[in-house]
């Protein structure tokens, strides 16, 4: 069975407090950022989770389930499947030093046009997977499954907020999902 690497959005950060019930439902597989003060529960959180599942519609189905099972009042509010790397990310995935990643960025070497980073943190610069995987010639089969998958979740996630009597059940979703998306075997 795959992993899938992917991001939620929550509604809020998640408090020290409601870390072991997430742990023990996720087994530390997923990442959340935390809070210890209750005047930053404004913000919205968190959680970078790598999962396995038949599909990718599953994993997020199962960890969304988890998640917002592990700390009441909590909701996940998006999904995103094309994650942001650093460059050390992006050599790790393309099977390239740093350098090599370096002078691509840069142009120095060989080709130009290296898609510019999406944003910076914490002084590191970060690209979308999907436009350097594009520039590198690689056919990642889970990003065929994001989108899709992604787009259609994000729209049941909006859905299930908005009028959550109409909403289908998630298992009705994935369902939906692995009959029109293809996956990764």
């Amino acid at each position: 069975m795959p992993s899938y690497d992917f991001a939620l959005i929550l509604s809020r950060p998640l408090y020290e407090d409601e870390l072991d019930p997430l742990f023990d439902r996720t087994h530390g597989a997923v990442t959340v950022s935390i809070i210890s003060e209750p005047e930053h529960a404004e913000r919205p959180g968190n959680a970078s989770c790598s999962w396995p599942g038949a599909t990718l519609a599953a994993a997020i189905m199962d960890v969304v389930g988890h998640v917002e099972e592990s700390a009441p009042g909590l909701h996940v509010l998006q999904v995103e499947a094309d994650p942001l790397l650093t460059i050390r990310d992006i050599a790790e995935r393309v099977g390239r030093s740093l350098d090599s990643v370096r002078h691509a960025i840069t142009g120095a070497r060989g080709a130009t046009g290296f898609p510019s980073s999406e944003m910076s943190t914490a002084g590191h610069r970060l690209w979308r997977w999907s436009k350097v995987a594009a520039w590198y010639g690689l056919d990642d089969p889970q990003l065929v499954e994001a989108k899709p998958t992604v787009q259609a979740i994000n729209g049941w996630l909006a859905l299930r907020d908005v009028v959550p009597d109409v909403a289908p059940a998630p298992e009705e979703v994935t369902s939906a999902l692995s009959l029109v998306i293809p996956h990764v075997a």
